[in-house]
């Protein structure tokens, strides 16, 4: 698809998440744990992931509970491993265990609170911490925008300091890369305006994280910043303010000044351009699969797609042990 079907702002088919869902079925499964699925959404996504044959389950949580949900709404997980835990937190801290005793490639959310799961995901004692900041990244298909689109961190990180940022930006490059979308993705780091003025501390974070980039603190990506939001993503936009890069009006990866404008951004795109938004974190032992409520079956989806295709990566890259 051409950059003018987006210059146009005609409205184009949800096809980036067929890619992905397609691409994720022609690598292994990956053995997943399931934290606490107890409504009807989250299993149901599970089992539609298993279904399709991405995912392999082991479902954590209280046993009786699932059963009885599963019965419920007709749903079969007879062949699902089930580790009884009486609680949301104790079935957290499980799938943590779990994932430490490298019995699971990836973590999914399902019917607790997702702070409930990241105390177990980033406490300092068994917890999934690496030596890389735990991240998260929506991954969007915006039918009036040709890329794949990232928005980070609009979910973990509340104000992320420079350091912090790095480690965002790094996890947005290397889930690009590794799930296909291509190499040397285009990251916009976004503020308000596009000329560096320390009356937004943001530009001039954007400056910096630029200039890690050229002495490669940061790699595997090209970095523009600071850039406002229409210059970002629109040709046009970036050509009537003189703005010359290659990621000026072409970007793939957004990088926001904070998680509140990050979170508005995705939702705004979500419930006024009808994007669909697949939610996963980064930065932890393995991939973790965050999904909302609100979420369509579509983006759980790809959020599992997304997440096997990072676990099957890392799996050739850097295997998990316990």
């Amino acid at each position: 698809m051409s950059v003018a079907s987006v210059e146009s702002g005609d409205a184009v088919p949800h096809t980036k998440y067929d890619r992905l869902i397609v691409a994720a079925k022609r690598v292994p499964s990956a053995v997943t744990v399931v934290v606490h699925p107890c409504d009807e959404t989250s299993l149901s996504s599970v089992c539609q992931a298993a279904e399709i044959g991405i995912i392999k389950p082991i479902l954590v949580g209280p046993a009786t509970k699932i059963k009885a949900t599963a019965a419920r709404y007709n749903l079969n997980i007879s062949n699902f491993d089930l580790v009884d835990a009486p609680h949301s937190d104790a079935a957290a801290a499980k799938g943590v265990e779990l994932v430490r005793e490298a019995r699971g490639e990836l973590l999914m959310k399902g019917s607790l609170h997702t702070d409930e799961l990241m105390r177990a995901v980033t406490a300092s004692a068994g917890g999934l911490r690496t030596n890389r900041r735990i991240s998260h990244v929506f991954v969007m298909d915006v039918p009036t925008y040709a890329e794949t689109l990232f928005i980070t961190d609009a979910a973990i990180n509340i104000f992320p300091d420079l350091d912090a940022k790095r480690d965002i930006v790094q996890n947005a490059i290397d889930l690009f890369v590794q799930i296909g979308l291509g190499s040397h993705p285009r990251v916009a780091l976004l503020s308000a305006v596009e000329t560096v003025t320390t009356k937004i501390p943001s530009t001039v974070e954007a400056a910096a994280l630029c200039k890690m980039a050229d002495r490669g603190q940061i790699s595997g990506g090209v970095l523009d910043g600071p850039l406002a939001f229409d210059n970002a993503i629109d040709p046009q936009a970036a050509e009537i303010k003189g703005i010359k890069s290659p990621v000026a009006g072409r970007a793939q990866i957004l990088v926001v000044p904070d998680l509140e404008a990050g979170n508005m951004l995705a939702k705004n795109l979500t419930f006024l351009a009808k994007a669909d938004a697949a939610g996963i974190v980064l930065g932890a032992r393995v991939p973790i699969v965050l999904t909302s409520r609100a979420d369509s079956v579509r983006a759980r989806m790809a959020s599992c797609a997304i997440a096997v295709l990072h676990a099957d990566a890392r799996r050739r890259l850097h295997p998990v042990s316990g």
